[in-house]
């Protein structure tokens, strides 16, 4: 592992929950804007399939 060192600077016991707690944060956020820019993907999560299929054929 070539980034075995950084542990000598920062501890694991708080590196590794920052690092996986950032994650999270960029997780929800993109899933956050996706669902908020976008027209067929809450469609989609309420089970509305049929509409999106129609809407496609159609373009």
């Amino acid at each position: 592992m070539n980034q075995g060192r950084i542990w000598t600077v920062v501890k694991p016991t708080v590196g590794l929950p920052l690092l996986l707690g950032s994650v999270a944060v960029i997780v929800i956020l993109v899933h956050f804007a996706v669902l908020t820019h976008t027209t067929w993907v809450a469609k989609f999560m309420n089970g509305k399939t049929a509409m999106i299929e129609a809407s496609v054929a159609s373009v």
